[in-house]
């Protein structure tokens, strides 16, 4: 097989078809990320017109989706880069029951209710309904920092670098995110699973 030169686009690549073939997936990825419908379709639409207008370098050496996924992801971390300044913890914690989990010396006063069975959770859709909806009710540079560290995977130094915070901060929004994220699904989910029992 003859290897392809860089940077030569490859034949059959349609952007009359992009739209159709990944608009939803596109879409729905950046709603993800974003939680902004509005936002997620310029995120998209700017992605597609970037895309468009370097096509030529789309070597195929990955799948359409992959590549416009990958250009739509660098508009979504330029994006959050441009909104992003650090910020005291402070102003975006806004919840005084995380400091009363904790006595003086960082213990949980009371532990938190044992989850019954959460590796069956993540395999039911209707449980990540319910994460999904605890995930929109964070604060918003929360949501972000969780969802590129724990969902989309990145390197806690390139997350410090998208949301332009230090990595003490970064370890501060993470634990509240996570705190916040535990107290939803404990009440929304994993209650009723209890009480089923």
């Amino acid at each position: 097989m003859m290897k392809r030169p860089f940077g030569t686009a490859v034949e059959g690549t349609d952007p009359a078809g992009w739209v159709e073939r990944h608009g939803n997936y596109l879409f729905g990825y950046a709603l993800r990320r974003l939680r902004r419908p509005e936002l997620a379709e310029d995120l998209v639409q700017e992605a597609l017109l970037g895309a468009l207008r370097n096509r030529d370098q789309f070597a195929g050496v990955s799948s359409e989706r992959t590549w416009l996924v990958s250009i739509l992801k660098r508009k979504i971390v330029d994006h959050l880069r441009r909104q992003h300044r650090e910020q005291p913890a402070s102003t975006i914690a806004g919840d005084s029951w995380m400091d009363e989990l904790f006595d003086q010396s960082d213990h949980w006063r009371k532990g938190p209710a044992k989850w019954p069975n959460p590796s069956a959770a993540v395999e039911n859709a209707e449980f990540w309904e319910t994460f999904s909806r605890c995930l929109d009710r964070l604060p918003r540079p929360l949501a972000e920092a969780f969802i590129l560290r724990e969902v989309d995977e990145q390197p806690s130094a390139e997350v410090c670098q998208v949301l332009e915070v230090s990595v003490n901060h970064l370890f501060v929004m993470m634990h509240r995110a996570r705190l916040q994220l535990w107290r939803c699904l404990d009440v929304h989910w994993f209650a009723g699973e209890r009480d089923a029992q």
